[in-house]
């Protein structure tokens, strides 16, 4: 029974990969990988109560991505693509984590005195490090999780799927609740547990990380809207929804 299961589940995510626009699908990977390597360098910021990483530049793209995909073809969709995100992570952090491993030196490493310790550091930022991919990884399944099903639910409340209003609603409290959920979840298994991040560090990094790339994604929510609409317009993935409909 679980064998026959999993094959139609195999088969839904083939068809679903077959529906979903490449590009949409190559922007959401990129922006998973991009996200997790930006969130080796930290912002500076005048307040100590108050941290930030460069993965907030691009982590609203995948949530843009996902309100999009949720809105044309139904919240499962959305999260079984993101876990497909997840395992392409993964495999190019491996890549990642071989490469670290290649004798060799980077080019930014030739300043005279400097060349070990440099070297050494870009290995370890490229390769890696277990905790900091497991924080990311689990932060990111549960934030879209929560972001997919919260946005499906605003929509089916509603029950209306017309304008610009109500993609809004759904879009913007989704992107508020799940980015505040993936900043505290990593927050609180990396940075408080092995940067030693105060508990107020951790809430504050989530709430205001949240505030940004919430900030982002209602400057380009009009393109994720447009996009969808012409998604409806054109009848991209109706295979797919035909077989799998979207309950509403």
């Amino acid at each position: 029974m679980n064998q026959g299961k999993n094959q139609g589940l195999l088969a839904e995510l083939k068809l679903l990969l077959r529906s979903v626009p490449s590009l949409t699908v190559t922007v959401f990977i990129v922006a998973t990988i991009s996200m997790n390597l930006l969130a080796n360098k930290s912002i500076n910021l005048p307040f100590s109560w108050l941290a930030l990483d460069c993965g907030i530049i691009v982590s609203w793209i995948i949530f843009l991505c996902m309100d999009m995909i949720t809105r044309r073809f139904g919240p499962k969709a959305a999260t079984m693509l993101s876990v497909v995100s997840i395992a392409v992570n993964l495999g190019m952090c491996l890549v990642f984590y071989l490469g670290s491993l290649i004798p060799g030196i980077w080019g930014e490493s030739y300043v005279d005195g400097s060349e070990t310790v440099i070297n050494t550091a870009l290995n370890h930022t490229f390769g890696g490090t277990w905790y900091v991919l497991l924080g990311s990884t689990i932060a990111f399944f549960v934030s879209a999780v929560v972001n997919n099903f919260v946005n499906w639910y605003i929509g089916r409340t509603i029950r209306k799927d017309q304008g610009f209003a109500v993609y809004a609603c759904r879009t913007y409290i989704s992107t508020g609740i799940g980015q505040f959920v993936d900043n505290l979840i990593f927050a609180l298994i990396v940075s408080h547990n092995f940067f030693g991040w105060t508990l107020t560090q951790c809430i504050m990094c989530a709430f205001t990380g949240a505030i940004v790339e919430l900030l982002c994604e209602i400057v380009f929510s009009p393109i994720g809207y447009r996009i969808s609409n012409r998604w409806k317009e054109e009848g991209v993935g109706n295979e797919y929804l035909a077989k799998y409909p979207v309950k509403e």
